[in-house]
Parts: structure tokens; sequence; C-alpha cells
């Protein structure tokens, strides 16, 4: 028996054309990769974003915000009557202002968890891969830009109405500003959770809110109260700046940790 080849086939003469046989291909040993999942802080932000794209749509919690401030500082010019030279407007610069962001960041921290009742979509973020600590971050950081955004606005309408020169301390002003606005947001949103599901919940988040927001308002009063006077932060002042810190902080922490059970339990 003789065989031939021609082409990669052996010819036989009792088989006829016969294929040689390949070889077989060698099997990956490596499985595919799995998806990767989005960091603790990038689904923070991707909440975070969808809550500002919401609500610069429909502007209803900003522009209630702003509205209400600049009535606040307007009633108040009739009662101190900033033209008035006997009056010191710096001596209650700093509790007027505070007084007026207080209860306007009352009003967009109200429709945190409120606007994600429609569609059952805040059952569809609890039951969302993102951790409930993801989940009230990106809401916070989302109640923040907002608030901060406001006070900005108002701080500027409170410099021309009353007549007050912020440009001398505008480091530290902004400074006060940043831990006292986060110290609010991480207070509000955390009770905003707590009470989304009741009736009341427009009366009950400010009666839950302010009396944890007494130390860092006092401080913030008191810090601004003396920035806008021309008084420096120094040492007879820093203990406050250091109450912001802890309360910043401490708060913080308590809140991503324990939102698990306000959100699930």
């Amino acid at each position: 028996m003789a065989k031939a080849e021609r082409g990669g086939a052996g010819f036989s003469l009792q088989g006829g054309l016969q294929p040689t046989p390949q070889p077989m291909p060698a099997l990956n040993p490596q499985l595919p990769a799995e998806p990767h999942s989005p960091s603790f802080f990038r689904q923070a932000l991707t909440i975070a974003a969808k809550d500002l794209r919401s609500e610069l749509r429909t502007k209803e919690a900003l522009n209630a915000s702003l509205a209400f401030s600049v009535v606040i500082f307007l009633l108040f010019s009739f009662a101190f009557d900033p033209g008035n030279l006997d009056i010191d407007i710096n001596e209650f610069s700093g509790g007027l202002l505070w007084l007026a962001f207080a209860f306007a960041g009352a009003l967009s921290l109200n429709r945190s968890f409120a606007r994600e009742l429609q569609n059952d979509c805040l059952d569809a973020l609890v039951a969302s891969p993102a951790p409930p600590g993801a989940l009230f971050l990106g809401k916070a950081l989302a109640n923040f830009a907002l608030i901060l955004a406001v006070e900005i606005i108002s701080l500027g309408v409170f410099a021309v109405m009353y007549n007050v020169h912020i440009q001398p301390q505008l480091g530290w002003l902004i400074v006060v500003m940043l831990m006292t606005t986060w110290a609010i947001t991480v207070i509000g949103t955390a009770f905003s959770a707590l009470t989304v599901n009741l009736r009341m919940r427009e009366l009950m988040l400010p009666i839950l809110t302010y009396p944890f927001l007494i130390p860092p308002l006092m401080a913030a009063i008191l810090l601004t109260t003396d920035l806008l006077g021309g008084k420096p932060i120094s040492a007879d002042n820093m203990i406050w700046v250091r109450v912001l810190v802890a309360f910043d902080v401490i708060f913080s922490l308590l809140a991503v940790v324990f939102i698990d059970i306000v959100l699930v339990g």
C-alpha cells in the first residue's frame, strides 16, 4: 500500500483520497475577565450628577431657596435700616446671614429623597448594586453644591443691600462657608432620608435638623461676624474652626456608616 501526499491530503489505493488530520487548537485556559465594578466614589459622583441634572432641569429647590434668602434680607433691611449710621451692621451680619442660609437650605434638603418617591425610584436605588454609603454621599454632594450656590449668590445680594465689605477676609469667609455648609448638608441629608416616608416631612425635617445644627451654626455665626467686622482668624476664635472641622468629620463618618439602617431598616 502506497501513499502520496498532495497539498496536505494522503492518497491510498484502497481508501482513495483521505484528508490528513489537522492538529486540535490549543484550549485557552484563561477565563473571560469580569466587568470592572465602579469604585465607591465613582458611584457617589454618578448619583450626585443625576440629582444635579434633575434639579437644574426643574430648578424648583434652587429658585425657592434663592427667593427665600432675598426675602429674608429684604425684610430685615426694613427692620435695621442699613442706611442708619448709628447701627453697626457688622454686629449682627453673621447671625442674619446664617439664619437665611439655614432656612433656605432646608428647602433644598426636603427635595433630596422626596424626588425619588415617584415611580418607586427610591426602592430601585436602594436595590441597586451601589452601597448605601455611596447613595448617601452622592445625595450629600448634590445638596452641598446646590446650597453652596445659593449661599454665594445670597452673599453677594447681602453685601450690596447692607453695604458690607466682604473682600478683606474673603478667603477665610469662604472656608467657613464650606465647612458649615457641609455640616448642614450631612445632617439635613441624613434626616431627609429618615423622614422621606412621613406625610409631614416638610415640618419634621427642620424640627429634627436644627437642634443638631446648633454647634456648627453657633461657630459659623461668631466667625462670620468677626470676619465681616475685619477681625482675622486668630488664637481667640480658632476654637470655632476646630469645632466645625470636628463636627464635619464625626457626623460624616456616622452618616455614611449608619445610613444603611435608615434606608433599609
